[in-house]
């Protein structure tokens, strides 16, 4: 919805000097100003509420499954329904005792920074006028003014057009004029709307700024790929290898989850022992994973990713196999090349030059509103659409290099309620960028909307952000990761096997690894005698996803090896 409002107010007009009533006839009449600052408080809202709400409640269910080990004599006496009556008001206590912390130093950080570096500083332009004798030559000089009326009497609307063209005397006023020029720089603060939506943008561009430069390049290159892929098969004896392969990293993985299992409910009963825990772990149970968690997590995650090019290699040669699907991915992958081109193009040709080499795709725009003013604003919004889903695509592929810290992915049919909320907010924080960079982008084709006089004019000279935005540093370094990205993957395709050799050397690999450092990191750590009652505890999240993902593997192994 934010996005589509930048062509709304494009539409508008409101912007125009006219429109406070001299000339109302291509003005809106909406009150855009209104439309932004409740768009602003929404995403606030679900950024800084109604996001980490949801997160540290669904965060806190997850921290139960694994909470003691054997029930306290209170406890093993309660009713069921009670226990659980117990346990949803202490993850709703946790959840609201977090949310309220959160918001007290998202508070602290607006209201500190609202006070100061609200005020901006707008560089003005100041002519005095000559006067008539400092003008006057031998002719002099003459101001006339004859108004059109209508036939009832009334004055038309003054007209630019009417003009008459400049004569000499006015061309030695004008430079009279242009030679008084000076400069001032008043300052005032803007409001809280105006400020939180440039704060939002100043982070949401750091975001903006490394997904957005990865996506550019990969979403163009993703379907190029998957074309020159299409004719990569397997024989029959390949593919049983690889089955294998795949077996024998998952059997591993079960092993060290098994491993992980023991050793985390080992510390708990230490720590219950000890009848100390941790004000942190108490608050928040995601930080009672430890890193060996999170690198078997991810693990887990990068299993399933070679799982499915397993599968696609395998579906090449089944019945359900579209043979059409290379070329359409051909298509729409030349469809988003020609998107990206075009705003490289611009960014180079328009926005970071002092001095514009050329409108490029805004005289497009101008062009195909003249056809149809629909034209153009649907142009707009398909181009700023497309620089959301770029910024998708990087943050989808970006997301699991973060080996050391939770992550989380986004896949069809198996995405976590907690991971689909971190990337909704991601997504929130980059879609103001997103505008602003649309309107530097096309300062000339929407010159007259209210958010060119917004960022161009409020948020771009604001104390701090002023040295960013004036730079173009978020710009400049977009640029750098798209470019840099876009030689990466191709020289990465360029040295990839088609055959399922690339695939089966990574299977080899870290089947090897995932046993080397399972014994590394386990070997010096004797495990303590467990009480026999502990069996009875509910498997963790982690074991308990790994052991949904085998029973997949082997019923897809055991139909795959009864066709065969």
């Amino acid at each position: 919805m934010t996005l589509l409002l930048f062509p709304l107010d494009v539409a508008n007009n409101e912007g125009y000097s006219g429109c406070s009533g001299f000339d109302t006839n291509i003005c809106g009449g909406l009150n855009m100003r209104l439309f932004w600052d409740v768009t602003a408080w929404l995403i606030f809202i679900w950024i800084f509420l109604l996001i980490p709400f949801s997160t540290f409640y669904y965060e806190a269910h997850d921290g139960n499954i694994t909470t003691p080990l054997a029930p306290s004599s209170g406890e093993s006496e309660m009713d069921p329904d009670e226990k659980a009556k117990k346990k949803k008001r202490s993850r709703l206590f946790k959840a609201v005792f977090n949310l309220a912390l959160t918001f007290a130093v998202v508070s602290l950080v607006f209201t500190l920074s609202y006070l100061f570096l609200s005020h901006t500083h707008i560089p003005i332009d100041i002519y005095t006028g000559a006067t008539i004798l400092e003008g006057a030559q031998p002719a002099g000089v003459r101001f006339e003014s004859f108004p059109k009326t209508n036939d009832d009497g009334s004055s038309k609307p003054f007209d630019p057009n009417e003009l008459a063209p400049l004569q000499p005397n006015d061309v030695i006023l004008l430079r009279l004029v242009e030679e008084q020029l000076n400069q001032s720089i008043p300052s005032f603060r803007v409001d809280a709307s105006t400020f939180f939506t440039g704060l939002v943008s100043f982070i949401g561009w750091f975001f903006f700024v490394l997904f957005g430069g990865i996506g550019l390049a990969a979403l163009p290159l993703e379907g190029i790929f998957v074309y020159l892929n299409h004719q990569a098969a397997m024989s029959p004896e390949e593919l049983d290898d690889l089955k294998q392969l795949l077996i024998t990293h998952l059997n591993d993985l079960v092993e060290i989850g098994e491993q992980l299992k023991f050793e985390r409910e080992d510390k708990e009963m230490v720590s219950k022992a000890k009848k100390k825990q941790s004000l942190m772990l108490k608050l928040f149970p995601m930080f009672m994973r430890s890193a060996r968690t999170r690198e078997f997590k991810a693990a887990v995650y990068l299993l399933d990713k070679d799982f499915e090019e397993y599968t696609a290699y395998r579906g090449r040669t089944s019945k359900k196999y579209n043979p059409l699907y290379p070329y359409l991915a051909l298509i729409t992958g030349c469809f988003n090349a020609t998107l990206t081109l075009c705003w490289v193009l611009q960014t180079c040709l328009f926005t970071l030059p002092k001095s514009p080499v050329h409108p490029f795709l805004n005289n497009l725009l101008v062009w195909l509103d003249g056809i149809f003013p629909m034209f153009g604003l649907l142009t707009v919004g398909i181009l700023m659409l497309y620089l959301l889903l770029c910024a998708m695509k990087g943050c989808f592929l970006f997301g699991v290099h973060f080996v050391c810290v939770s992550f989380y992915p986004m896949k069809v049919g198996k995405t976590y309620m907690t991971a689909f909320l971190f990337n909704m907010g991601l997504i929130l924080y980059m879609t103001m960028p997103i505008v602003q960079f649309s309107v530097i982008s096309f300062e000339e084709y929407a010159k007259n909307s209210i958010m060119h006089q917004m960022y161009l004019v409020e948020i771009e000279y604001l104390d701090f952000f002023v040295y960013f935005f004036e730079n173009n540093v978020f710009i400049y370094t977009l640029l750098i990761i798209a470019f840099l990205n876009l030689f990466f993957l191709i020289w990465r395709y360029k040295y990839k096997i088609n055959d399922g050799e690339r695939l089966r050397k990574r299977l080899k690999a870290r089947s090897g690894l995932t046993r080397e450092e399972s014994e590394e990191h386990f070997e010096d750590e004797p495990l303590i005698n467990r009480n026999p009652s502990s069996d009875m505890i509910q498997a963790d999240a982690v074991q308990s996803e790994e052991n949904d993902y085998r029973e997949e593997e082997r019923s897809v192994y055991s139909s795959d090896s009864d066709k065969s």
